[in-house]
């Protein structure tokens, strides 16, 4: 069973994109896969329905994928606001237990976090606390800016801090051409400072590509093996 909790360090990271591409990548390599996203907040009407926009996106870059929520929110602030804003309790056993049941029918399950480990998602609990529940390692997705660096160290500390198993690094929409050297150092000083690994980087993309691009992207940017702590047949051929 292959499990990874992708997290962020920002808002817009691109933390949904990166788990939308590993998802339709471990697919396409014959795992059966399913993107599972706790709390969506944002969530917005489309033809009389409620609809996760994380798990549109999912479905847009792959419709075979199969996606789950616990809890659907419309309004767009952080959940544990969302959820008061909209008499909603979340509870840490529903999702637990929801993920439980979702996690037998799949070989690998993707859990699509919020906008970071320390985000709160109701009274004394974090996304972090989230992880340390479900036992999962994560993955941080990370957007290349001057301010993401210090801002990355201090995450990654303070979650392996907190006893959170850290799988590695994304960075993600990183420019062909770096002028900063703030950001060009980026992979260098993020593993220099914590125990984190660099697992990947993938490029700018002006354009949304099509799925079968965007699985290429990820193959070519990404070490998959690491980021699952697996070995790919496929792969290796």
């Amino acid at each position: 069973m292959l499990e990874l909790f992708v997290s962020g360090t920002e808002k817009n990271s691109g933390k949904t994109f990166i788990t939308a591409g590993l998802a339709a990548t471990m697919q396409s390599l014959g795992y059966s896969t399913c993107v599972y996203k706790p709390v969506q907040t944002g969530a917005i009407e489309k033809n009389g329905f409620i609809q996760a926009p994380d798990l549109a996106f999912v479905k847009f870059i792959d419709p075979y994928i199969k996606t789950y929520f616990s809890y659907l929110l419309k309004n767009d602030a952080i959940p544990a606001i969302a959820a008061e804003l909209e008499h909603t309790y979340i509870n840490k056993e529903t999702i637990y237990q929801d993920y439980k049941t979702i996690k037998q029918k799949y070989e690998c399950i993707l859990t699509d976090g919020t906008t970071g480990l320390a985000t709160p998602l109701g009274e004394n609990f974090l996304e972090q606390d989230l992880v340390k529940i479900l036992n999962i390692p994560v993955l941080i997705v990370v957007y290349p800016t001057e301010n993401s660096v210090n801002n990355t160290i201090a995450n990654i500390n303070q979650a392996t801090s907190a006893g959170v198993k850290l799988r590695g690094i994304i960075i993600n929409d990183c420019p062909e051409i770096i002028q900063d050297i703030s950001i060009k150092s980026m992979p260098k000083l993020i593993e220099k400072y914590t125990d984190s690994k660099i697992l990947g980087i993938m490029p700018h993309i002006d354009n949304l590509i099509n799925p079968n691009d965007l699985i290429s992207n990820v193959l070519t940017g990404i070490d998959i093996e690491s980021v699952f702590d697996v070995k790919i047949a496929k792969l290796e051929i």
